[in-house]
């Protein structure tokens, strides 16, 4: 209730101070008053868009303005020194290429920066001067890849360079999974919301939580979707169902399960692996070790050694629908 008081108090300011010194030559008291009431609410409601807009918008439209302005003036004095020496210049040729220099590169400078707010991001600057790849991607990251935790280390690795986006939503969705009164679901959420800590501590990682609303939308994966395509972000996800939907939109979508797969060891024939014996196999005399990966090694005369660590040899890979698996023999 305060700030409308000081609102209120801050027109009438700018109210008095316009009726005892107008604005504009001419104009009486009571004009004045009404110019000074009127400059200081446009204040105020550029004070509340301000408010609802996010901090990159405002960042990089201010930078734009800026950069189109210096650009602007510098062209500016450039025509000045030609029409200097060419006279020939008419007024109207005068006006029209000044204004076009010092209002036309600004605004477009504010244009860019409100379109293409990555452009100008701190992310970025500080990449083109370190002599790195400048204009780094904005990745959504959904609720199952923050569960996942893999996020964490494969961002600080360098394969993902760039900003990662959480939204509200799914905040919103962890925070509901962590009071769950499944306790399998409490872990996960609460998991999620460790993995998010981790993101927002560690100085290596470039990190924004957004305060997004999209209308009209219910679930989080549609919202995903929608603000990906809206803003020309890429999806980083688990969920294939989500990663099919992303990619018939033409959305890039990094999944982390495809990633894990198309990185798992490769294994031949005649390969020798030091691996230990977890369980018996289901023929005889079999034993089961697994990778790191997860993918099952059936062994042969290795149904005693459960429990030990073993060197194998490699005999066959059978790649099937559900997997890869493994077959070797002792040493």
């Amino acid at each position: 209730m305060i700030i409308y008081i000081y609102k209120l108090i801050f027109i009438l300011l700018f109210a008095f101070i316009g009726y005892n010194f107008p604005p504009l030559e001419g104009t009486g008291p009571i004009y004045g008053a009404v110019w000074g009431a009127a400059f200081a609410l446009a204040l105020i409601l550029l004070t509340i868009r301000i408010k609802k807009t996010e901090l990159k918008y405002i960042w990089s439209a201010t930078i734009g303005v800026i950069g189109g302005g210096l650009l602007g003036f510098f062209m500016f004095k450039i025509f000045k020194a030609i029409i200097f020496h060419y006279p020939s210049f008419s007024l109207s040729s005068q006006i029209f290429f000044n204004t076009f220099f010092l209002f036309g590169f600004p605004v477009t400078g504010l244009f860019i920066g409100v379109l293409k707010p990555n452009m100008f991001s701190p992310l970025n600057i500080k990449e083109f001067f370190r002599g790195g790849s400048a204009f780094t991607e904005s990745y959504l990251v959904d609720t199952s890849a923050i569960i996942d935790g893999r996020i964490v280390p494969i961002t600080l690795s360098g394969f993902v360079r760039g900003e990662l986006i959480i939204t509200n939503f799914v905040l919103a969705e962890l925070q509901a999974i962590a009071d769950s009164n499944d306790p399998i679901k409490k872990v996960r959420g609460k998991r999620g919301l460790d993995v998010i800590e981790q993101l927002r501590t560690s100085s290596q990682i470039s990190i924004t939580i957004l305060n997004k609303n999209i209308s009209g939308v219910k679930t989080v994966d549609q919202k995903i979707v929608m603000l990906a395509k809206d803003q020309n972000f890429k999806i980083i996800t688990n969920d294939i169902n989500l990663s099919r939907i992303a990619k018939l939109q033409d959305i890039t979508v990094l999944n982390v399960n495809e990633l894990a797969y198309a990185l798992k060891p490769i294994v031949y024939p005649g390969e020798h692996l030091n691996v230990h014996i977890h369980k018996i196999g289901k023929e005889k005399k079999q034993g089961i070790a697994y990778l790191e990966d997860g993918t099952m090694i059936v062994i042969d005369e290795a149904k005693n050694d459960i429990g030990k660590d073993l060197e194998v040899e490699v005999t066959s890979v059978l790649q099937t629908t559900s997997g890869k698996m493994i077959f070797g023999k002792k040493l």
